[in-house]
């Protein structure tokens, strides 16, 4: 999955001794309505009456192994209190609103979320991966 220039090159300075990075606390998965890239994210769903929120995923993701890591647990959004629009990416956040993009990345098939729909991730669905 794709990193950020923000985590990338925080990771690069981390890494080479410039600079130290101080993990987040916690970090949100959110859902998105078009892509990102890797200068900032793409249009994330209205928290304004609709009862969307990114998702607080740091206690679900496993330890990396192996270079990769996935959600141990399922991840759910909603239900929505109004429609959402059909849901392209995700990308994760080291804020539970605003904050710093991590990752990115589309979703395996799009979903469109009508008033009173969920949205989840299965466990296991939401991988990360380094090589």
């Amino acid at each position: 999955m794709p990193m950020s220039n923000y985590l990338r090159n925080k990771v690069l300075d981390h890494v080479n001794g410039k600079t130290a990075f101080t993990m987040p606390t916690t970090v949100y998965v959110a859902a998105l309505t078009s892509p990102s890239t890797v200068s900032g994210p793409g249009t994330e769903v209205s928290t304004t009456s609709t009862g969307y929120a990114r998702q607080a995923i740091t206690a679900t993701m496993s330890a990396a192994s192996a270079g990769t890591t996935s959600n141990g647990g399922t991840i759910s959004f909603g239900p929505a209190t109004a429609a959402w629009g059909t849901l392209t990416d995700w990308a994760i956040f080291d804020a539970a609103t605003a904050g710093n993009m991590l990752w990115f990345g589309s979703l395996s098939a799009s979903k469109t979320i009508a008033s009173a729909d969920y949205f989840q991730y299965a466990a296991g669905q939401l991988q990360l991966s380094l090589s």
